[in-house]
């Protein structure tokens, strides 16, 4: 008689039959190709609650059970001041997947829609990313893993174009400047956000939103996002062009500097005028 599964081997499963191509393929194929993971990591699996850092949770669970690489996990959350539904989902999802999550708690939420003037998410994305630093070293940590994933680098690369005024990209790894001897790595850089929704639909799951006050006031129509407009628009051009997400992606890794009359490394504008 074969075994029952739980829950969460059933989620697991999904992942290692139905969207081996869509999810799993592409996550392995970016720890490899950027070298994500070393032997001896310690890292810190930062979940927000939302279905992409859920995922990636699951995603480092399994590859911990099969991997020859030695390295450890902690799956770290948040709670930025949360009430209490939102946190009780947060936790509720993560039994049922079961991930042993570690709990902390901060007010940033409170601090950042405190600003008088424009928007508090730049402060919030800053204040998020300096506790999760501290909390995953304070926990031995030298990695910080985020759920930011394919669509999120082409959505980033195409709005600093049009709202930044600057040909720039999101690395799949980079060192911390306020924690030397910390990282920060991107494990679902070459998942597509489409494969994280069908994955959470075919299970049958329901994640947490951005859950600030502010976010709250742009899904009863007093805000505007530029991400979402960006998202639109992809998905427009990608009715008459179906490898635009690709294209964009690989122009990333295709960048042609001679081509450029000026660009910036480590902080320092540089002039074509230099070498010509």
């Amino acid at each position: 008689m074969a075994r029952e599964l739980t829950y969460a081997q059933q989620a697991e499963r999904s992942i290692s039959k139905k969207y081996r191509k869509e999810i799993w393929t592409p996550f392995i194929h970016a720890i490899k190709e950027y070298e994500l993971i070393q032997a001896g990591d310690r890292i810190a699996v930062c979940i927000s609650g939302g279905k992409d850092s859920m995922l990636l949770a699951v995603l480092v669970k399994m590859l911990l059970r099969i991997t020859e690489i030695p390295f450890e996990a902690v799956y770290l959350v948040m709670d930025p001041g949360y009430n209490e539904a939102n946190r009780a989902m947060i936790e509720a999802n993560a039994a049922k997947l079961e991930i042993p999550v570690t709990v902390f708690e901060t007010e940033i939420f409170d601090v950042a829609n405190s600003v008088p003037d424009g928007s508090p998410c730049y402060l919030c994305a800053r204040m998020r990313r300096g506790n999760l630093y501290a909390k995953a070293r304070e926990l031995g940590c030298n990695k910080i893993a985020l759920g930011h994933h394919f669509s999120d680098v082409i959505e980033t690369t195409v709005m600093a174009m049009f709202y930044g005024a600057q040909l720039q990209g999101m690395m799949p790894k980079l060192h911390s400047t306020n924690f030397p001897g910390m990282e920060l790595i991107r494990p679902l850089y070459c998942v597509n956000e489409t494969a994280v929704k069908a994955w959470r639909d075919y299970n049958g799951l329901s994640f947490l939103q951005c859950a600030c006050r502010f976010t709250e006031n742009l899904e009863n129509g007093t805000g505007e996002s530029k991400r979402q407009e960006i998202k639109e628009l992809i998905a427009e051009l990608k009715k008459t062009n179906p490898l635009i997400e690709k294209n964009i992606f690989n122009s990333l890794h295709n960048v042609c500097l001679d081509t450029f009359p000026a660009y910036k490394s480590k902080g320092e504008e540089h002039s074509f005028l230099e070498e010509y």
